[in-house]
């Protein structure tokens, strides 16, 4: 199944297209996900970035340590391969519901942490008064990469400005006012967090790089990837392996969103996983001596730290509405990181 792609270049030069934003808004609803082609968002942008990341990713295990700050619970600089445990690993609840899908359907079970290194790197203002003092810590820059902080504000805001033109083109759709979505963003905890995965040493059929997982923030987006391997879970429980073609953009529904619109849109399910294309896309690189670091362009999307999730307006009548109380948005992505962390320490 193909996702259908989405144009933004008529919204940007200010026609609305109600059809446009329920189309938006529905693909969010049914799949989770969403193409999109933003002009700001170029091809060579994407590619700029992932030869960065490649570089740094490929750098020898000691220096990357370098730049990681465990004592901040990795929320700057590197989280190296092996930290990260996936949710599906320690949640029971979610470890029955797998058990009882159809095989085909079935994601991969994870063994222990996910094999992948990931680099957190804060886009956008912070707020001057929070209730959260989020970890204001300095942004971390690896030594010898003097383009370091140009590359990575750059895309990351390219990156923010294409989900704040979907968040509008959602509101829409959903019914609610065009700066729903966006007023909330504001001043939110944006972060670019590429990962990396090493093809060479987990280059094997069925790896797992990222266990089955739903997103905490409000929309993820991602450039291409190099090397596929993203398996996305419909709302009707269906198994889709993404394509991204060239020249798009990936987004997919976080809890946030999920609850601002009282269960109507849920958080998207996926994971990543070396599949038969990956193999195929591994040969390929290693015929044209490329490297063979797998980078993840991702950004996630917050809603503002101080800013309350509820279900809005009409969505607040929802029969699901109850499940999802009035709280900080910060206090929630706490909770969600305390469970994390918690359930990690059994």
């Amino acid at each position: 199944m193909d996702l259908p792609v989405v144009d933004l270049s008529p919204y940007l030069a200010g026609e609305w297209d109600p059809q446009l934003c329920g189309e938006v808004s529905r693909s969010l609803r049914e799949t989770g996900a969403l193409l999109v082609k933003d002009p700001r968002c170029t091809v060579e942008d994407n590619d700029r970035f992932i030869d960065m990341m490649e570089n740094y990713f490929s750098k020898p295990h000691h220096f990357k340590l370098l730049q990681e700050r465990p004592h901040l619970h990795y929320q700057v600089g590197v989280t190296p391969e092996k930290v990260e445990v996936p949710r599906s690993l320690v949640d029971e609840e979610m470890q029955k519901k797998l058990k009882s899908m159809p095989k085909e359907n079935q994601p991969h079970t994870p063994i222990g942490p996910d094999p992948k290194w990931r680099y957190f790197w804060r886009i956008g203002s912070r707020p001057s008064n929070t209730r959260f003092q989020e970890l204001n810590a300095e942004p971390v820059i690896p030594e010898g990469f003097p383009e370091w902080k140009e590359t990575m504000d750059s895309w990351g805001f390219k990156m923010i400005a294409a989900i704040e033109v979907v968040a509008e083109m959602a509101a829409i759709g959903f019914g609610l006012p065009k700066d729903a979505f966006t007023s909330l963003m504001k001043l939110g905890p944006h972060l670019l967090a590429p990962t990396g995965s090493d093809l060479e040493k987990y280059g094997q059929e069925g790896t797992i790089f990222a266990g089955y997982h739903y997103d905490l923030n409000f929309l993820t987006i991602h450039g291409r990837s190099r090397f596929p391997g993203l398996n996305i879970w419909l709302r009707n429980g269906q198994k889709v392996e993404v394509k991204v073609p060239i020249g798009c953009l990936l987004i997919q529904t976080g809890k946030q969103i999920e609850w601002l619109t009282g269960g109507d849109c849920i958080a998207g399910m996926h994971e990543v996983v070396v599949t038969k294309r990956t193999i195929d896309a591994i040969n390929v690189a290693q015929e044209q001596k490329r490297s063979l670091w797998r980078v993840s362009s991702t950004l996630f999307a917050h809603i503002a730290s101080d800013a309350v999730l509820k279900p809005l307006e009409h969505f607040a009548q929802s029969p699901l509405a109850s499940k999802y109380p009035p709280m900080c948005a910060g206090e929630y992505v706490e909770q969600e990181l305390a469970v994390i962390n918690l359930k990690g320490k059994k």
